[in-house]
């Protein structure tokens, strides 16, 4: 239900809101501070990063303040930038970059209007920021960093029989190759063996895992906007392979990975929502250092769990939240 309202409010605002606009040059319209939300691709994870930022600034009271412009990419990088230059067009106020590579769009295209991102795991690595604690341009944001030591000793408690792990990721995206490097580099320290074959579409993921059925004992994927975009298909053919998936994001065990010690994209939203509020009011980008997620969200999902007849363990019964049964 929460999820269903939280779409319906961003619909409403996106449609109520634009409606408002009345001229092309993109004036500001009755003292309205102008906000354009833009994202790379259509998936759970940054849908409800996007509709928690809108609900977080109405829950601040900024509701009648503001005019809120949506659009995504589709996947399409060549639209992105379209988008990113149609804001400017339109001399929005602030630009709300979801993902790394909205924020990086944005950042290439303008260094006046103020930049907030969401869901970048790595903005230093993204060339966003060169000093997260003081940020010297116009970019500042919230971080979605997963905690990779975490996702794999929590594989270690729930299917102790893993020996080796197969990771999958998009090596194009920067939150995600960045995100395997630090769990290489912990693998490697604890003596971990690990595989790994990366994807360049969704229309790789059908192979990219059967080709590591038969070589690993689980799969790992972290953050990775391509890959959670096509969830169903990556756990219908894990699962019929008997092996789990562990992941960097709650809504990706929702969508059928077994569990995640990893990103809340509600409060990830709401955080940023918090910090847009602050720069609304006067605030300055460089009074804002880049945050990271607050608290990570513990997920494990019971339907997939029964059907690779996996028991959950009673330590791990409190503090999880279940999903799928």
């Amino acid at each position: 239900m929460k999820k269903l309202l939280a779409g319906l409010l961003a619909g409403i605002m996106a449609l109520g809101l634009l409606t408002g606009c009345t001229s092309s040059s993109g004036a500001e319209t009755d003292g309205k501070y102008r906000i354009g939300i833009v994202q790379p691709v259509d998936h759970p994870s940054l849908n409800r990063s996007r509709d928690s930022i809108v609900e977080e600034l109405e829950r601040l009271g900024m509701g009648d303040q503001v005019e809120i412009t949506m659009d995504n990419a589709n996947g399409d990088m060549n639209l992105l930038q379209s988008i990113i230059q149609n804001l400017i067009g339109e001399e929005v106020d602030i630009i709300v970059a979801i993902a790394t590579p909205a924020a990086q769009a944005a950042l290439s295209s303008t260094a006046d209007i103020p930049i907030v991102f969401a869901a970048v795991s790595n903005p230093v690595e993204a060339g966003l920021v060169k000093d997260p604690s003081s940020p010297e341009g116009n970019v500042t944001g919230v971080s979605n960093s997963i905690p990779v030591q975490d996702i794999i000793e929590l594989s270690k408690v729930l299917t102790p029989q893993v020996q080796t792990y197969g990771f999958l990721y998009n090596s194009s995206e920067i939150n995600s190759a960045a995100s395997i490097e630090n769990t290489k580099a912990y693998c490697d320290a604890q003596g971990i063996p690990y595989k790994e074959v990366t994807i360049t579409s969704t229309a790789d993921i059908q192979q990219a895992v059967a080709s590591l059925a038969g070589e690993v004992d689980a799969y790992f994927t972290p953050n990775d906007n391509m890959v959670a975009s096509a969830m169903a298909t990556y756990s219908q053919i894990a699962t019929e392979a008997g092996l789990p998936i562990y992941v960097g994001a709650d809504s990706m065990v929702a969508d059928g990975g077994l569990a995640t010690v990893g990103i809340d994209y509600n409060l990830l939203g709401e955080q940023t929502g918090r910090m847009i509020g602050r720069i609304i009011n006067g605030e300055a980008i460089g009074d804002n250092p880049v945050e990271t997620v607050s608290e990570y969200a513990n997920v494990i999902n019971v339907e997939i769990a029964e059907r690779l007849n996996i028991s959950i363990p009673h330590e791990l019964e409190d503090g999880f939240v279940k999903v799928g049964n």
